[in-house]
């Protein structure tokens, strides 16, 4: 067999250090978001993304991950698709599952916001958007003969939420660990000269675990219904907590909101640590004796769970028969009360 030269076996071990080197970059590139342009050309030169500039494209259409539209407070992933000459589509990265990068498009968008992974984003107020539509528009700097326009209805049959619930408690630290005993000194077995092995040391006690923080309570929160008649009636609600309202209009026909006040989860206690183990004995003639394992430390108490806060529902007489649009949560807290009275449209 014939062994290669030494220069090039050092030649060839730096190659699969580089390499090596390489691969655990491309993975940590594909495993997090693409925030730097190395990894952008990695990611390029593995294949998993694409330079655009360099690719023939006839056409190019645009459209939302799901759905049509976007309601307030909402988001809603673009996908952009590319056909080439030959007819095969390229899809962007993200929610398309494509290779085509959104750095190398544009997106020019009204009414909604738009980041740079392609995302859209609508203002949770309602009288922003209200009686208002979307616009967006992809252009390609690469081919600046193609563009894709899309139009995005503001949509209410979605599942709002205003969550006012109190907050965690924090998790408890672990109790530190004990250290082992040590082993016993060796002895002798020589039957001439017999001398006895060492006793073995005793672990310590592992200390004991934190008790976890308590959860934080949630506010009292009034809430206001109303209906809006018409052909497609809407409910106009009001949420407010802490002197902070928020506003929902929402289509009964689909739509929900969900409101929150549940008592924080109280945190859970830390682990008590664990008993040094028992140094053993020196070997001689008898052997020494093992010693004794450390106590294992108490675990901490979870914190206590927060209160629920009230949540007082007055709604007109009106909007009565879509009420099981409301969803409300307050875990430990009282049991929420509904007052049926006039509530004039809230805007």
């Amino acid at each position: 067999m014939i062994q290669p030269a030494p220069q090039a076996m050092k030649k060839h071990a730096f190659r699969n250090s580089a390499t090596n080197r390489l691969l655990r970059l491309a993975c940590y590139c594909l495993s997090v978001p693409l925030v730097a342009t190395g990894c952008s050309a990695i990611k390029v030169g593995l294949g998993a993304r694409m330079r655009l500039e360099k690719t023939a494209v006839a056409a190019m259409t645009a459209k939302l991950a799901a759905g049509t539209g976007i309601a307030p407070g909402h988001r809603a992933p673009l996908v952009v698709a590319f056909t080439q000459p030959d007819g095969k589509v390229l899809l962007t990265e993200g929610k398309g599952g494509g290779k085509v990068m959104w750095k190398d498009l544009n997106v020019y968008a009204t009414l909604v916001e738009v980041n740079d992974k392609g995302i859209l984003y609508l203002n949770d107020d309602p009288r922003f958007s209200e009686g208002k539509s979307g616009h967006v528009v992809i252009t390609a700097p690469s081919h600046p003969d193609l563009h894709a326009e899309l139009d995005i209805p503001v949509q209410y049959d979605a599942p709002f939420v205003a969550n006012f619930s109190g907050a965690s408690g924090s998790g408890g630290m672990s109790g530190m660990d004990g250290t082992a005993g040590s082993s016993g000194s060796m002895g002798s077995t020589d039957p001439n000269n017999p001398s006895p092995g060492g006793n073995g040391g005793n672990g310590t006690d592992g200390s004991d675990g934190k008790d976890g923080g308590p959860g934080g309570n949630a506010p009292n929160v009034s809430v206001r219904v109303t209906l809006r008649p018409g052909d497609h009636p809407m409910l106009e609600v009001s949420v407010t907590a802490e002197n902070k309202e928020r506003l929902f209009l929402v289509d009964p026909q689909g739509g929900s909101l969900t409101i929150k006040a549940d008592g924080g989860r109280g945190g859970s206690g830390g682990r008590g640590g664990r008993g040094g183990s028992a140094g053993s004995g020196g070997i001689g003639t008898p052997n020494g004796s093992s010693g004794l394992a450390g106590h294992d430390g108490r675990s901490g108490w979870d914190g206590a769970a927060g209160k629920g806060g009230s949540i007082r529902v007055a709604y007109d007489p009106s909007a009565k028969p879509y009420l099981e649009a409301i969803h409300l949560s307050n875990w430990n807290g009282p049991k929420p009360t509904f007052d049926e009275q006039p509530v004039a449209l809230l805007w």
